[in-house]
């Protein structure tokens, strides 16, 4: 009975420091969807930049639309945390067949936040379509965001990511013709078998104002800029907004199911031993004291 008494307490004590852990996780909602329906509550963006200065942010889930040229280059930004595996997919709605001289490839270019390449570990981020295609989906998954890196490594780090659109090879007589894209980008977290340590800061650009149109202004060079806003008090902006639950993957880690359930076997072996190496002791007979007499 001591037995079974000591093995229900262990017991207790694994499921209660498991639902300890687990519940902060649950109310946390750290998938990158804020714990709602993945969208950020904002109006999507209509439209893209034409660099990296002048990329257009958009959240993850947000789907984003933008009418352009065939030839243009199209930029949007969105941030990504430690732990996350970003997902990038773009549809391109291309012109009437009747109005196309040949088939093109559409491709689609993902670079963190020093504007490395970054390549696709999953998808297909360059497709061709044929002369009588409407539309034309690229997409790219890019491995594990870390926290820290080698130098010499080009690994995803958290921060600031671009998405570039093109056409890569195309008939001359086609450049020009209007199309239409959407482009999504969503995060999902990797788990606690993926999960490394570390500290890094995020790869989020700071952005310089440029010549406002209609004026003879001419920018601040960065030194200046940056000790303007600094005796303002204000914030400098960056390519990206922080995400609402940091930029680091935070504590809870799916680790901490398998360190609980590990601790229950250990507990329950560890009594299970004890019991059988202890054997049956005789009620009848009193146990010898030393020096007395047998």
């Amino acid at each position: 009975m001591r037995a079974l008494r000591t093995l229900g307490a262990a017991l207790t004590l694994c499921a209660a420091a498991w639902l300890t852990a687990a519940a902060p996780a649950a109310a946390d909602g750290k998938d990158g969807t804020d714990g709602k329906d993945g969208k950020s509550g904002t109006e999507a963006p209509t439209e893209a930049g034409t660099g990296f200065r002048t990329a257009t942010e958009i959240k993850p889930g947000q789907q984003a639309t933008a009418a352009a040229s065939t030839g243009d280059y199209l930029y949007w930004v969105f941030p990504a945390a430690a732990g996350q595996i970003p997902e990038v997919e773009a549809e391109l709605k291309l012109p009437d067949a009747s109005s196309r001289h040949g088939s093109a490839t559409w491709q689609l270019d993902v670079y963190d936040g020093l504007r490395r390449h970054q390549p696709c570990a999953s998808g297909t981020p360059a497709r061709r379509a044929a002369q009588q295609d409407r539309t034309v989906t690229v997409s790219c998954t890019l491995r594990q965001v870390r926290s820290w890196s080698e130098r010499w490594a080009n690994d995803p780090l958290q921060g600031a990511y671009y998405v570039r659109l093109t056409v890569v090879d195309l008939p001359a007589q086609d450049l020009g013709l209007p199309i239409d894209a959407e482009v999504e980008a969503s995060v999902r977290d990797a788990g606690g078998s993926h999960a490394d340590g570390g500290d890094m800061t995020p790869l989020n650009p700071v952005l310089r104002a440029g010549t406002a149109p209609g004026t003879d202004s001419e920018p601040p060079d960065d030194d200046t800029a940056s000790d303007s806003a600094d005796d303002k008090g204000g914030e400098v902006p960056h390519a990206v907004a922080e995400p609402e639950d940091g930029w680091g993957s935070g504590w809870w880690s799916d680790r901490w199911v398998w360190t609980v359930i590990g601790a229950a076997l250990a507990a329950l072996a560890g009594v299970g031993g004890y019991t059988l190496t202890r054997g049956p002791r005789s009620p009848g007979r009193p146990p010898i004291r030393p020096g007395s007499d047998i």
